[in-house]
């Protein structure tokens, strides 16, 4: 009799952090139950079927895949978001570049915000969630993704979000917006993580950038500018051994009161500054 119980105690064989949590997550996805039913019920048997569906995916798992894409499923922010392997999976560090936007303006502001390399949508979502008065648009160079984030925008009542296919600005020419975010890749090529844990599962392109990692915030601030209103911001996401090059990098763009903002766990991750075009053709 294979029992609940019987395939909580699996966690130890699987060579991961969060061991027991990834177990408990995929038990209740086969069960479709919650993780508390797991242990209100633990000598509830399974049927044939969910043994052998719990079994592949925890097979998937003691392999290295990420539990998010064995659910298709990701929490971030308030929202339940789809994932794919077209996409990154949302992190919680990413909830500090939301945050830092939110703080920008009040719920009262009518905002144009863009999110660029947009993948499920998710930081999109989270801004149109909190701020209903914005008009928010994201892009993503793959349509896998960008079909992912129409259908996460739909699924979370935010239909209003819209998703385009565009290499970052290419399909937006002579549009303005009040702040655009981006989490684009900032992995070096070089890097050891790559071949570790999650990361060898997700889309590449959207992890690395060139030598230094730098390559798609350089290509960002080139046309960052143009699509700026007077005043705007630029919100980057970034390595947290990157702040003071991408400070640099903002600041001989023309950016002023450039800053860089912690994560939940204090390392230097959101980078921002404010587009002055006027104090930009000065200094030119």
């Amino acid at each position: 009799m294979v029992t609940i119980a019987c395939l909580l105690r699996r966690a130890a064989e699987l060579d991961s952090p969060s061991a027991k949590l990834d177990t408990e997550l995929l038990l209740a996805h086969v069960l479709q139950q919650s993780r508390s039913h797991l242990y209100t019920w633990p000598g509830k048997e399974l049927t044939p079927a969910q043994q052998d569906e719990f079994s592949q995916l925890f097979e998937r798992r003691k392999n290295g895949e990420p539990v998010a894409y064995l659910l298709g499923r990701q929490g971030f922010w308030n929202l339940d978001l789809r994932v794919s392997s077209d996409t990154l999976i949302p992190r919680p560090e990413t909830e500090s570049l939301v945050e830092a936007a939110l703080q920008l303006a009040g719920p009262g502001t009518g905002w144009h915000v863009l999110d660029l390399g947009t993948g499920s949508g998710a930081i999109a979502l989270a801004l149109a969630s909190e701020r209903p008065c914005w008009q928010v648009t994201g892009v993503d160079r793959v349509a896998g993704a960008v079909q992912l984030a129409q259908h996460n925008a739909l699924a979370c009542g935010l239909g209003g979000v819209r998703f385009l296919q565009s290499d970052w600005f290419s399909a937006l020419a002579g549009e303005r917006f009040h702040l655009i975010v981006s989490n684009p890749p900032y992995i070096a090529l070089e890097d050891p993580h790559l071949e570790q844990g999650d990361l060898r599962f997700e889309p590449a392109s959207a992890l690395v950038s060139g030598a230094d990692g730098l390559d798609a915030i350089r290509r960002i601030l080139v046309d960052a500018g143009a699509h700026l209103h007077e005043g705007g911001w630029l919100l980057l996401e970034h390595g947290w051994q990157q702040a003071a090059s991408v400070r640099e990098l903002m600041q001989h763009a023309g950016f002023s009161q450039v800053r860089t903002e912690p994560d939940l766990a204090g390392h230097e991750r959101i980078t921002l500054g404010q587009w002055q075009h006027r104090q930009q053709a000065l200094a030119c």
